[in-house]
């Protein structure tokens, strides 16, 4: 394998149930990865393994676009009605977020005859060229692959904790208009109402509000990028939800099949049909494998009242991760919505100076106890938490319990 496939953890896992994993040599994990968040309804949910075989036996593949089948229309469907609504919205299927997020910026040029896109500090879109443009969570992802596409520009994210309030960030956007490109120049704005790489850090309800009334001020379409907060992880079916707005766009990915690749761009019907005919599409987009496995989640998300779950689940780490914040000062945030939370490590609360090394001991020492986490932000310094949303109660508190552990002996290692 080449050197920049990089791995997080130097285990090979051989089978997989629910919460939890085994490896090659039958030790057993909890995993609080889910795959990137890709597993918000556990390993291998028996309803969505059965909807797959089902498929399986019926049709694996024709492509949309040569012939159509049910269940991308009834998954097409049932995304809008969770965006919007039947009549009001229009959506299409692909294989990868960053794939969604391309089309979703050629749908908003097309829609409003401008070229010009603005992105967030701190947030990743994926790593194809016009995505890896818009990705701004770390300098490892970009690397020496430019020239980077044209005409996409960025803007600080509001982050309380390092001191950009949503005034802040606001007015940062205001200057961009005013010193780099005219508002009336820009197709699409696109953010992560919660920075996924870039952190784990909550947009604040006023700055999606603020952001929502700007881009209809200027004609924008607001792109919002669901791939890893949507489908429950906040505690809401999607993360824009939290602040009561309606995105002209929605993106979607990741959790969406419970681990077959789909993807999805979900928006309102005038927006959706700017491209002319031929203009969208894929080879593999909306496979009906995949789409049978994403209705299968939407069903389990139903029957199992997985949104509501997330919530529950995200108050017990919460609390958790809190009173450990109060014996580890070093613990310098603790932030989130929902089932979507994560630890910020520093050196010195005070001076907030990123520690990458006690993050990466805490991974380790985790791990060697049974649990799998995960680093994010811009300093790889922060400890991010995303167990299924089908975990049971007991699992996330062995899960904290593992932590705990491995957070006060990482202390202690510190130390020494």
């Amino acid at each position: 394998m080449p050197r920049g496939l990089a791995n997080t953890h130097p285990i090979f896992i051989d089978r997989a149930e629910g919460t939890r994993v085994w490896d090659v040599d039958g030790k057993e994990y909890l995993d609080f990865t889910s795959g990137i968040g890709v597993l918000n309804t556990g390993h291998r949910h028996p309803r969505i393994v059965s909807a797959v075989q089902e498929q399986l036996g019926r049709l694996m593949h024709t492509c949309f676009q040569v012939t159509m089948y049910e269940p991308y229309v009834e998954l097409v469907s049932r995304l809008c009605a969770l965006a919007g609504e039947v009549n009001t919205h229009k959506g299409v299927l692909f294989t990868t977020g960053a794939e969604a997020i391309e089309n979703a910026v050629k749908i908003a040029r097309a829609h409003t005859r401008r070229t010009a896109v603005i992105a967030f500090s701190g947030g990743f879109h994926g790593r194809s060229l016009l995505a890896l443009t818009m990705t701004a969570s770390s300098p490892a992802y970009r690397q020496n692959f430019g020239p980077f596409a044209a005409d996409v520009y960025h803007t600080p994210f509001p982050d309380e904790y390092r001191g950009w309030t949503t005034e802040a960030a606001v007015d940062a956007l205001q200057q961009l208009f005013g010193t780099e490109v005219m508002p009336e120049h820009v197709a699409a704005i696109v953010i992560e109402p919660e920075l996924g790489e870039g952190g784990f850090v909550p947009a604040p309800v006023a700055f999606m509000q603020r952001l929502r009334a700007i881009t209809e001020r200027h004609g924008i379409v607001l792109v919002a990028d669901e791939v890893q907060s949507g489908f429950g992880r906040t505690g809401k079916m999607f993360g824009y939800q939290h602040a009561g707005i309606q995105p002209d766009l929605v993106v979607m990915a990741k959790s969406l099949a419970a681990g077959l690749p789909l993807s999805a761009v979900v928006g309102k019907a005038a927006i959706m049909d700017a491209p002319l005919p031929g203009g969208l599409g894929g080879t593999y987009g909306g496979n009906p494998m995949a789409c049978a496995s994403a209705l299968a989640v939407l069903d389990v998300f139903e029957a199992e009242g997985l949104v509501a779950r997330a919530a529950a689940i995200g108050d017990q780490i919460r609390e958790a991760l809190q009173r450990l914040q109060g014996r580890v000062p070093q613990i310098g945030d603790v932030r989130g919505l929902g089932a979507m939370l994560a630890i910020e490590l520093v050196t010195d609360p005070a001076t907030k100076e990123p520690d990458a090394d006690f993050a990466q001991r805490i991974i380790d020492r985790a791990r060697d106890r049974g649990l799998l986490l995960l680093k994010c932000g811009p300093h790889k310094n922060v400890v991010r938490l995303l167990p299924p949303l089908t975990a049971s109660a007991e699992e996330i508190a062995s899960g904290i319990a593992m932590l705990e552990s491995a957070v006060l002996e990482s202390v202690v290692q510190r130390r020494e």
